[in-house]
């Protein structure tokens, strides 16, 4: 493969925030040898001969409402400590680089439909993959969490969503309307969040038809985590989970946007299936999150897990987890974007279910347990790098 044919696009919706402004400056970072890959899963050594785009070879563009240029981003974020202080203006010509491929996002109203809107968003994502004579580009959702969105007839078939948009109603969340305008360019997807994305009948068909693989829902950064891999701990050894209660302290837009309740309803559900299917059984217990604006881009969880033991005895475990949301998350996004373009080169279509190990409500995966989707993922990466 030439140099050339190799530069994979990322195109993030929500392309000013803490983790796009994160995965952008990560990049740079890790082109310049100015920090280790710390991680980032396909850096480890299970992944060498999957054949993924390398790092120095990724580009950078998106869309987004917010107007601060990602280099004054990207130092807020190092007066926060999210990012190592200095490292701003060492990777400044990247940030600016990216943030002249950001883009307004166009939003429907009374002078834009919404099937305008998506064809605006494909114009603009066909442009930018020519501009840069990009092999792909993968369309990334790194913006806030939407409210669950409500079924609608028009998701039903791709028919139906064609005809509901060409009537000029808007039948879609943000998230799926980005998710077809990336099919129509022809581009894979990753959601990041739990909004809908490409979870909609009609858009799957779609992606199906044009041969086009995606993944998500929801990365896999914190509390979740631990759960995939002290669920099937608790399971393995025999040992009764009774109740499994967890309270979220969040910072930041994601903590904002989450203060809204039905916004929260889609994060707390990604959040529990993880226990029920995992431990087969549903458990006592709740997840709560709660906005706290002085945590910043940190997070906060904070968990009580009580069980059983031979002779009934009862007992529990405890845990916090404090993290940095964005430093978690931007590394998991150059993961996930690597290996959904190779994915594509190699023509595989549908949800990546082996992509898993990153998700809490994972498309297709089949398991939560953390290791065996480790070892979906290494296997689905020796395969992506087997000969034709």
């Amino acid at each position: 493969m030439s140099e050339q044919s190799s530069r994979t696009g990322i195109w993030m919706v929500g392309g000013r925030g803490s983790v796009a402004t994160t995965v952008v400056a990560g990049a740079a970072a890790l082109r310049a040898g100015l920090a280790a890959p710390i991680g980032c899963v396909t850096e480890q050594p299970d992944f060498p001969h999957a054949g993924l785009p390398a790092v120095a070879d990724l580009v950078f563009g998106g869309h987004d409402t917010a107007c601060t240029p990602l280099p004054k981003r990207a130092e807020q974020l190092a007066a926060a400590g999210v990012l190592p202080h200095g490292l701003p203006a060492l990777v400044h010509d990247d940030l600016a680089a990216a943030d002249a491929e950001l883009r307004p996002a166009p939003l429907p109203g009374p002078d834009l439909t919404q099937a305008a809107a998506v064809e605006a968003i494909r114009a603009d994502i066909t442009a930018f993959r020519e501009r840069h004579d990009l092999a792909r580009v993968v369309v990334v959702n790194v913006a806030s969490t939407e409210p669950v969105a409500a079924a609608d007839p028009a998701h039903a078939s791709a028919e139906a969503l064609s005809a509901a948009l060409a009537a000029g109603r808007e039948v879609l969340p943000a998230s799926s309307a980005y998710a077809l305008a990336a099919v129509l360019a022809g581009c894979a997807h990753v959601d990041f969040t739990p909004s809908a994305g490409m979870r909609v009948p009609a858009l799957e068909e779609l992606a199906e038809r044009a041969g086009l693989p995606y993944a998500g829902n929801d990365g896999k950064t914190g509390e979740t985590l631990l759960k995939a891999a002290l669920a099937p701990m608790f399971r393995t050894r025999g040992l009764r989970v009774r109740a499994w209660s967890g309270t979220n302290l969040l910072g930041g837009g994601d903590g904002e946007t989450l203060a809204d309740p039905a916004a929260m309803a889609s994060k707390t559900g990604s959040k529990q299936r993880v226990l029920a299917e995992t431990l087969g059984r549903p458990v006592e217990g709740q997840v709560h999150i709660d906005y706290v604006p002085s945590l910043g881009d940190w997070k906060t969880a904070w968990d009580h897990i009580a069980f059983e033991g031979f002779l009934g005895v009862r007992m529990n475990l405890q845990f916090t987890w404090a993290g940095c949301d964005s430093a978690l998350a931007a590394p998991l996004v150059l993961d996930l974007v690597r290996l959904t373009a190779r994915a594509q080169e190699r023509g595989l279509r549908g949800p990546l279910g082996e992509l898993g190990f990153f998700f809490k409500d994972p498309l297709s995966a089949g398991t939560h347990d953390l290791m065996r989707q480790y070892e979906a993922l290494c296997a689905f990466a020796a395969r992506l790098g087997e000969p034709r």
